[in-house]
């Protein structure tokens, strides 16, 4: 397995930190979020001479949107930068709002994404789908469906914890052993109260997830996804502690 961190910055110097110092804090890659890469999509060389053309520094990058045509245009200029900067994997949250979607629209985003995902994968890249609170893939029962349209080999599934305990889904183990043959990507993350929290530091019982994780053989990566608002480097140097003993790395 291969870990990664990612999370918001609120100012040019914790961009840098991250950046410069992922690699030494023991992380393998970065998982971007749109803000920390999206300024540079017309400019890859420009993201390259400010991260250093580190190794992993942009191993996925994490865009929000909608399928609709300019969406999706935007959607292939992430691509055409990942492709550009060295990326292994785009992870796409739909942003539309969860109210009215029907399966027949989750199977239309389901023919959507395997196509894209066969553009992604002419460079190189992997397209992987997340699951979000407030979304339309926000339950198993939505995953079910999308995944009975979706080509496996064009689109995979990135497993968020945290949003799936926040929409009602306590046994993250047992979605995870369900969905194993589709999953390419993990974000972990706590919560606690509705608020997200540092890993380990919230109500989620993290041993059987870990467990699940080893049951489905899963050797990709397993990101670190802060959103709690902790310091940045204590939350880095903690979270990956907790995903090294957890992962018994």
């Amino acid at each position: 397995m291969k870990l990664a961190f990612s999370k918001p910055t609120q100012s040019p110097s914790e961009e840098r930190l991250i950046l410069h110092q992922f690699r030494r804090i023991g992380y393998d890659g970065l998982q971007l979020k749109g803000s920390q890469y999206s300024p540079f999509l017309d400019s890859p060389s420009q993201w390259l001479a400010e991260c250093g053309e580190q190794a992993g520094a942009a191993s996925a990058l994490i865009v929000g949107g909608i399928l609709d045509e300019p969406g999706t245009e935007y959607l292939r200029r992430v691509l055409r930068f990942g492709e550009a900067v060295g990326t292994e994997m785009i992870v796409f949250c739909h942003g539309a709002s969860r109210e009215n979607q029907t399966a027949e629209d989750l199977k239309r985003y389901a023919q959507q994404l395997s196509d894209l995902g066969r553009e992604a994968a002419h460079g190189g890249l992997k397209l992987s789908v997340h699951n979000h609170f407030n979304q339309p893939l926000m339950t198993p029962r939505d995953l079910r469906v999308f995944f009975g349209a979706a080509d496996p080999e064009t689109v995979g599934l990135t497993i968020d914890t945290a949003h799936l305990v926040k929409s009602g889904i306590d046994d993250v183990a047992a979605a995870i052993r369900e969905f194993g043959p589709f999953i390419d990507n993990f974000h972990l993350k706590d919560i606690q109260d509705g608020e997200f929290r540092v890993l380990g530091a919230g109500r989620i019982d993290f041993a059987p997830v870990f467990d699940a994780i080893r049951f489905i053989g899963y050797d990709g990566w397993v990101s670190a996804d802060e959103e709690s608002g902790a310091d940045l480097e204590t939350a880095m140097t903690s979270c990956l502690e907790f995903m090294k003993t957890g992962l018994a790395l």
